[in-house]
């Protein structure tokens, strides 16, 4: 995965070029005395010498073993090849990822607390702490909420290029994050409501929205602003279909899987009509469930699908009716004839008169 330049800002600021310098990949290192163009040389770490494998002389001593330490600490009996430290994080470059834990055991003399302190403050400055703490909030909340890592390192990198950036200054950690996440979810094509976000971070729907908005401005989010072929990865929250929440809430409904490609298809059509507009995608998503469920012959209450779609059931209903007023243009007739659909199974809701 890679993590060069993720999020670029939508009006990058130039810098100035620094000179790089490196290592002159030229120089061969060839055996004084055999003179071979195509050198033999061997590095035994055993000795720790390098020397020239046609004759024997040794170029250089004290050389440093690079490869892999197996070696076992463990106080039990048995093999333990474990490697020391855990594996470079590429989010993290530039900043130490080696650190030292400090046990709480102290025998109650309070020594312990003191050292881990004087540690925190030494080991990093105050931006490295709060990105550390940023990036194990993201996991944890990620876990929290059953997030692929994809969706994790997503909302990690989107975190700290807008920390570097100083877009979200002044607003809340916990808003911040959630923003981040929201929108990871979005380009991982998983997709999350505001209010599941809101509920899993504890974080108003208000600042949350204000957070989303700053991020979308500032990293060219917006729908047709992309200049990527696949413009599906930066359309923002309210341009994604209801049919992406589908497969969630008719996995949580227990219905057959026959369910969801017509509920998809009279969405699609709906939308084609100009039904339902203006409707936000939850709404939308549990009405055409109510509606398909009754005329396929599942049918499942309102409740039971305002529990799972986190809408009030008069909404549900209300969609339900501007589909019901168009029953007869959104089922196919082939649906009928197979005996799939009946328009009669869908009842009357009088409920607004």
């Amino acid at each position: 995965m890679a993590y060069a330049q993720p999020f670029p800002l939508a009006q990058p600021v130039q810098k100035a070029q620094q000179p790089t310098f490196g290592p002159d990949l030229a120089v061969r290192l060839i055996c004084p005395e055999c003179r071979d163009p195509n050198p033999n040389i061997v590095e035994q770490f055993s000795s720790g010498d390098l020397v020239c494998g046609t004759c024997g002389l040794v170029l250089g001593d004290r050389i440093v073993d690079t490869r892999s330490e197996w070696r076992t600490f463990a106080n039990d009996e048995g093999d333990d090849p474990s490697r020391v430290g855990a594996a470079s994080d590429p989010l993290m470059e530039g900043m130490e990822q080696l650190d030292t834990a400090i046990s709480f055991r102290d025998g109650g003399s309070g020594i312990a607390r003191e050292l881990q302190r004087a540690a925190s403050r030494g080991s990093a400055n105050r931006s490295e702490r709060n990105l550390l703490v940023a990036f194990r909030d993201i996991s944890n909340w990620c876990d929290q909420f059953s997030l692929p890592k994809t969706i994790s390192d997503i909302a990690k990198q989107l975190y700290k290029r807008s920390d570097e950036e100083k877009l979200l200054r002044g607003k809340p950690l916990d808003a911040v994050i959630a923003a981040c996440i929201f929108i990871a979810c979005r380009q991982a094509h998983v997709p999350r409501t505001f209010r599941e976000i809101c509920n899993l971070t504890h974080v108003s729907k208000k600042v949350l929205g204000q957070c989303y908005k700053a991020l979308e401005q500032a990293f060219n989010l917006t729908q047709g602003a992309s200049t990527t072929a696949d413009r599906h990865l930066t359309t923002p929250a309210a341009a994604r279909g209801p049919e992406d929440l589908l497969v969630r809430y008719c996995n949580h409904l227990d219905l057959p899987p026959n369910v969801q490609p017509i509920c998809a298809d009279i969405i699609k059509k709906a939308r084609e009509l100009g039904i339902a507009d203006g409707r936000s995608p939850v709404s939308i998503a549990g009405g055409a469930i109510y509606f398909t469920c009754h005329l396929l012959g599942k049918a499942k209450s309102a409740r039971d699908i305002s529990q799972v779609a986190g809408v009030s059931e008069g909404t549900i209903k209300l969609v339900y009716r501007l589909y019901y007023a168009e029953k007869e243009r959104l089922v196919k007739e082939e649906w009928i004839k197979e005996g799939k659909a009946d328009l009669g199974r869908l009842p009357m809701d009088n409920s607004n008169k």
